[in-house]
């Protein structure tokens, strides 16, 4: 039994590939071609089968996986997934026999020694894909209980965002997917690094990169190595290029950190030209070896050339790659990298979009040519697009802070319902929410004013009270046009009356329910729980990761309404621009063509009629079943929205059913029972909404837009994610 489950190095075999995976069966390799490794145990895949066959998980993750085809599935809805799946491993231990035969096994080969725990998925490092980075490792683990617990995050990582998006990428087969592991004894090597006996970008040259230190550091792009370049044919130094060496990566009480390097290592590069020339011809043997080019990663262990790994290099920019790895990958960010994104959005980047929006709305547009307003949107054009792209570069990749934190808190804490941490992080405002209770304080206005209601009826400005024009000329500046969605004008018509019949719904209507602050008194003592929990000798505060996940959770509905400002000041200068081009046609008169071709080249040409893909006569499904979003149960009439003007009849107790809730259309929220999206995930701006006026929330109905009609009368389960349709419109 313990060599199906626990395999030394030394007595792998090599009809034992297919077992351990591709990482294990290079190391295996290197091992028996008499290259030094570190002290290595493999945990082959029979021993993932049969812990997922005995505690039932097998079945479970089928049936995540099994909510909505993969292909449909977007990015935060992969991560809801992988974050139910990997809670699913946190909460099953493994068998008593299993966990005695791997643990004495560990016991025996380390003590308490530090180990690393790394994948060795089947796919992993072949010739074909790398999947390095894809899956969780973990350095400096002690003790049986903690590598026990940390192999199971590893199994758990198989199932990943990244890695199911990666696998569906390169068109792996997901449900046959199997995860070995490598345990390895942890070398705190004096310096440490990667060799590429063959170049990426030049194949007549190697590369060697070096860092004091440990090698995580050079793997995590947390220390800027120094570098080596070697031609391949003569095998002689060609080039060194120092880097500023300031940082090392050392162990601390548990896993690694950086920390300060020491002056006398600082002013010295970690080899020198011999033992850099020795390593670079150490590694051409290893590729000799394997008989092809490769990557591996090596440590000096006190003048001791160790290999932690070798893998064929693979290039993701070589033709036929074909896939967005290093997208999904990008998004994916370590708590130091996303602390100083926060620093970035908060110092740097809101202050220059508020900035940028105030400049724009301080020109009079009436007061321009027209062909001085057909430079003005072009040029609004080119500024808004410069902000779109920063929204994608930085703004989407800071809310994996709130994701990091769920990871984290499930795994110290492993509660009942993997989602409890969110009812953490809502603490704080929105601006979204700022942004409804200013058109309450609007329609109360026309609540009251007969006349202005009349005005607003007959979409005449200029017969609007100075009191509510300021308003609502404030209401517009600060928080955008809300005629079309943020993030994308594609298809998108700005209508400057869409307010006014907006506004006139609102006020035919109760007030909306206004939030309810959370009293409850168990958020706190979860806060202090995690915080008791939280590893005290780690390198990261536990109040501190806290923070920065609220300030994510926050962002990720905030940075739509500080990009819609400017969109806004874009949609101003369309309309002006439209306007005048009607003008002109009712004065048959001659519009300037410059400002035409820059009105038509972002204002949408009519279409005709848009027929529903469902037919009266269609069979629809009655229940319907998605993700759970935000908890509670509600019946009501289905309002469904394809187009922001539907907005327009939403009624108070209405179920809002859409494609996916815009951050542009949230203000009918307060008036909603219940939201059903297709687009899925617990942390889209539908479901961070929902949640905070207290609504039943599922998300994830494929077509949900399409199968549930106007005027159904449905009841959306937000505990278990089901929409069931009661009776038809």
């Amino acid at each position: 039994m313990t060599m199906k489950w626990v395999i030394p190095v030394a007595e792998l075999t090599k009809d034992d590939q297919i077992r351990v995976g591709g990482k294990a069966y290079m190391l295996y390799r290197l091992h028996n071609g008499g290259f030094s490794v570190p002290k290595t145990l493999f945990i082959p895949t029979d021993a993932y089968m049969d812990y997922v066959d005995r505690t039932g998980l097998r079945e479970r993750i089928q049936a995540e996986l099994r909510r909505k085809a993969l292909s449909e599935m977007r990015w935060e809805e992969m991560w809801d997934c992988a974050l139910r799946i990997r809670h699913m491993f946190s909460k099953k231990p493994l068998p008593d026999e299993m966990a005695k035969v791997i643990g004495d096994a560990m016991a025996a080969a380390f003590g308490e020694q530090p180990v690393a725990i790394r994948s060795s998925a089947l796919e992993e490092d072949s010739a074909a894909h790398s999947f390095a980075g894809i899956h969780d490792s973990y350095i400096n683990v002690k003790g049986c209980a903690q590598i026990l617990s940390h192999l199971r995050r590893v199994w758990a990582s198989l199932w990943s965002d990244a890695a199911i998006l990666y696998r569906r990428e390169i068109g792996l087969d997901v449900q046959a997917s199997a995860m070995a592991v490598v345990i390895q004894e942890v070398i705190e090597g004096e310096c440490s690094g990667i060799v590429f006996t063959k170049s990426p970008t030049r194949g007549n040259q190697g590369v060697l990169e070096a860092v004091h230190g440990m090698n995580q550091a050079l793997v995590d792009g947390a220390v800027e190595p120094d570098r080596w370049i070697f031609d391949r044919k003569t095998r002689k130094f060609l080039a060194h290029t120092p880097a500023k060496r300031d940082q090392w990566m050392q162990l601390a009480d548990t896993g690694v950190e950086l920390v300060e390097l020491p002056l006398d290592k600082s002013a010295s590069a970690p080899l020198d030209p011999e033992t850099a020339e020795a390593i670079f011809l150490n590694a051409f043997s290893i590729e000799a070896f394997f008989k092809s080019p490769q990557d591996i990663e090596w440590t000096m262990d006190h003048h001791r050339l160790v290999f932690l790994q070798a893998r064929p290099i693979t290039t993701l920019s070589e033709k036929g790659a074909g896939d967005d790895r290093s997208w999904y990958m990008g998004l994916r960010r370590t708590y130091d990298n996303l602390k100083t994104l926060r620093s970035k959005i908060e110092t740097e980047l809101v202050p220059a979009m508020e900035e940028a929006a105030d400049e724009l709305g301080g020109i009079n547009l009436a007061d321009l040519t027209d062909r001085g307003l057909a430079e003005e949107i072009h040029r609004r054009k080119k500024i808004y697009d410069q902000w779109k792209a920063v929204y994608w570069s930085d703004f989407i990749p800071f809310a994996h802070g709130m994701r990091l934190f769920g990871e984290t808190y499930n795994d110290i804490i492993q509660p009942d319902d993997p989602y409890e941490f969110v009812d953490i992080l809502s603490a704080g405002e929105l601006m979204s929410l700022d942004r409804n209770r200013y058109l309450e304080k609007l329609a109360l206005m026309v609540r009251e004013d007969p006349l202005l209601a009349a005005s607003l009826k007959q979409e005449d400005p200029a017969s609007f009270p100075p009191e509510f024009a300021d308003a609502l000329a404030l209401f517009n500046n600060q928080f955008g046009d809300l005629s079309c969605g943020m993030t994308d004008m594609s298809g998108c018509r700005p209508d400057p009356t869409m307010i006014y019949r907006l506004l006139l719904n609102m006020a035919g209507q109760k007030a909306a329910k206004r939030i309810s602050k959370k009293t409850d008194v168990t958020l706190e003592e979860r806060v202090m729980e995690y915080a008791r929990r939280f590893p005290a000798s780690g390198t990261i505060d536990a109040f501190d990761l806290l923070e920065l996940a609220r300030a994510s959770y926050r962002m990720r509905d905030d940075d739509n309404i500080y990009l819609g400002r400017i969109e806004a000041q874009l949609f101003a200068a369309v309309n002006e621009g439209s306007r005048r081009l009607a003008d002109a046609a009712c004065q048959d008169g001659e519009a300037d063509e410059s400002l035409r071709e820059a009105v038509n080249a972002l204002v949408p040409q009519a279409d005709g009629p848009k027929h529903s893909s469902a037919s009266g006569r269609q069979v629809r499904p009655r229940q319907l079943r998605g993700q759970p979003a935000g908890p509670g149960f509600f019946s009501g009439t289905a309002r469904v929205v394809s187009v922001v003007s539907d907005l327009e009849n939403f009624k108070q107790g209405d179920i809002l059913v859409c494609d996916a809730v815009e951050p542009n259309m949230t203000f009918v929220v307060p008036l909603a029972g219940a939201i059903v999206e297709r687009r899925g995930g617990m942390l889209i701006h539908g479901a961070i909404i929902a949640r905070e006026y207290g609504l039943p929330c599922v998300t994830g109905i494929a077509d949900a837009a399409e199968v549930i009609r106007t005027g159904d009368l449905i009841s959306v389960d937000g505990y278990l994610g089901v929409v069931t349709i009661l009776s038809a419109e």
